[in-house]
């Protein structure tokens, strides 16, 4: 393992500790309270990302390019669930973008402003299945220590939280109410922190020898 390679499985797992921090910081309501609807959706988006930083370095090592025929199973699911992943950060990089423009432009109420999509959530889900998959075959992996069972299943908690988050966000059309703000913010506070100790044990199970672990 090149030092190149080790530094930026660093940088990863750093990445989606970051993510994780400001996106459980912002699901708080107390927070939300004192700094209001701008700075709280700004949060988000700040999460997103260094959250899609990290899952694009994460694809970068995945293989470096989509399975090829032969490619055998535990590689070819490693680099979809790194792929999916990417793909769902980048549906909450626009969701939490149009979320700040919104509350820029029009007088906001605590309930308003980003909350997990569905397409992200799904996208996070379907990474997270895949991740079981290729862990499950981590023998037979590019790099025997890129999946471990701990990043894997906090990863996969994680995103059944951020979906409980999303069904929580969705808006009733006869009130226009969310239909349930508690979980909306809730399953948002509790993946993220669910995101940050699969980056924070992956981190310390990066060492110089070249003994790495992914984090999703």
């Amino acid at each position: 393992m090149t030092r190149d390679r080790i530094i930026r499985l660093r940088r990863e797992a750093w990445g989606f500790a970051i993510g994780s921090i400001f996106f459980a910081v912002g699901a708080v309501p107390q927070y939300a309270e004192a700094v209001g609807p701008v700075a709280t959706n700004l949060t988000f988006v700040v999460g997103a990302v260094f959250f899609t930083v990290a899952a694009l370095i994460q694809l970068a090592l995945s293989g470096r390019q989509p399975p090829r025929r032969g490619t055998n199973p535990a590689d070819r699911a490693d680099w979809w669930a790194a792929a999916i992943q990417f793909a769902g950060t980048l549906c909450f990089n626009v969701s939490t973008t149009e979320a700040l423009l919104t509350v820029m432009d029009s007088d906001a109420h605590l309930s308003d402003g980003w909350r997990p999509d569905a397409f992200g959530s799904i996208c996070f889900l379907v990474s997270s299945g895949l991740a079981v998959v290729a862990t499950r075959d981590r023998h037979t992996l590019w790099d025997t220590h890129a999946r471990t069972w701990h990043g894997t299943w906090l990863n996969m908690i994680g995103s059944v939280f951020f979906g409980l988050s999303a069904i929580g966000a969705y808006v009733l059309p006869t009130t226009g109410d969310l239909l349930s703000l508690f979980w909306a913010n809730l399953g948002t506070f509790l993946g993220a922190l669910c995101f940050l100790a699969a980056a924070l044990l992956s981190r310390r199970s990066i060492h110089a020898d070249g003994a790495p672990a992914a984090v999703s």
